[in-house]
Order: C-alpha cells, then sequence, then structure tokens
C-alpha cells in the first residue's frame, strides 16, 4: 500500500480535539490530525472536523482479514457508503462510546443506506475471537460492523496511511505482561467510489455523521 506523499506537504498539523487518557487497556486519545484546505462549496456540509470534494482523495487501499477470518479491503466495499474508524477491542474508555454511536448512525438510516462500518484494529494483542464476541454484544454492534485485523506491521502500514498515531506501552505485573493502547480516535467518512469525503474527531454527534452519509448518499 503506497503511502500518499503530497500529504505532508500540502496539510498542516491541527489540533482538532483535546487529549484524553482513560484507565485501562484501551485508552484513546483523541486528534492530532494534518487537516485540510478550506471546505469548498460543493462539498458535504456538516460538523466535520475535514471535508473533501468528490473525486480529490482516494481512501488508500488495504488487504487485512475480518474477525472470521475472511478478506476484507475497501475495494471490495466499492459501491457502498463506508464509514472506517480505528479502535481498540479490548478498550474501556472511548472506544465503546465511538463504536455505539458509529453503531447508532446504521441503525438511523433506512436500509438500502446503511453504510459499512471497517473497524481496523490498533491493539493486535486484542484481536482474539472472544473479545469480537464480547463487543458485539456489549458494544451492541449490528450486522453492519466488521473488524478490519493483521499482524502488527500489516496494521500499522495502515495506521500511518491515515495518519492514526499509535502509542503502546508495556506494563508487566506477576510476570504478565500487558500492552497499553493510545491511539487517535476519528472516522472516516468515504464515498462510494472510495474517496474520502469527512473526517470525524471523536466526540461526534451521530446525527452530523448520519447528514453527511445521507448527503453522499443523494448525490451519488
Amino acid at each position: 500500500m503506497a503511502e500518499r506523499k503530497p500529504l505532508a506537504r500540502a496539510w498542516t498539523l491541527a489540533a482538532v480535539a483535546a487529549i484524553v487518557v482513560g484507565a485501562g487497556a484501551g485508552a484513546g486519545f483523541a486528534l492530532t490530525h494534518r487537516n485540510g484546505s478550506s471546505q469548498p462549496a460543493s462539498t458535504v456540509t456538516g460538523h466535520a472536523n475535514v471535508v473533501w470534494p468528490a473525486a480529490k482523495r482516494r481512501a488508500p487501499d488495504f488487504a487485512l482479514r475480518d474477525q472470521t477470518g475472511a478478506p476484507i479491503s475497501l475495494r471490495a466495499q466499492r459501491g457502498q457508503i463506508v464509514i472506517l474508524t480505528f479502535i481498540d477491542p479490548v478498550c474501556t474508555t472511548l472506544c465503546p462510546l465511538e463504536a455505539k454511536a458509529l453503531d447508532q448512525v446504521v441503525q438511523q438510516l433506512p436500509g438500502a443506506q446503511r453504510p459499512a462500518v471497517v473497524a481496523v484494529s490498533v491493539n493486535p494483542w486484542g484481536d482474539e475471537a472472544r473479545f469480537f464476541r464480547a463487543d458485539a454484544h456489549k458494544w451492541r454492534l449490528g450486522p453492519s460492523w466488521r473488524w478490519a485485523i493483521g499482524s502488527r506491521a500489516q496494521l500499522a502500514r495502515v495506521w500511518k496511511a491515515y495518519a492514526i498515531a499509535v502509542r503502546i506501552r508495556l506494563f508487566r505485573a506477576a510476570g504478565v505482561t500487558t500492552h497499553r493502547v493510545d491511539h487517535t480516535e476519528v472516522a472516516y467518512v468515504i464515498d462510494r467510489r472510495g474517496f474520502e469525503r469527512a473526517l470525524f474527531a471523536y466526540p461526534f454527534s451521530p446525527t452530523d455523521v448520519e447528514n453527511t452519509v445521507r448527503q453522499l448518499d443523494h448525490r451519488a
């Protein structure tokens, strides 16, 4: 997967959310992200942190596997709107709240307009079937939700492509090593042709994300 080299030259760093570090295995920190240029009048509107006009920023593809072991890629999602997010499956702080907000977006839309939700893991040590099952139950995730998992190296390439900061710290107690993961907490909205159209930093309003999806679907 090629890195989008012009990104670093074209964007400047902008803090669009405060850093929040919580207790537990999956504390998140939200966003220090490279902001875009001013919003064109023809693009989507709403309370997204960043928006892009149509056909300007191709979403970087990846080839990972989902929680069932099946292949998952953005290319395979062409033809439907995708919400792409980055989640720790064993998080107990922000990730469950963001996941519930995104599932709310899906549930508020009619069946034909419902986007796919692809959650790229930021914690390869937590990518186990038992955690995915627990998340589906506790976070009340619907069938539109799919995890994207792989080796740390594979995931790191995706994090880098989407400017996701991931900080991993090791803790050892009673002979057991655990991982604490802090990461950028955002969701990208990707249109049916595979282009990035909006970015939302958590906490965001599910209604704002829903309205963005509705606008994109209307323009498709």
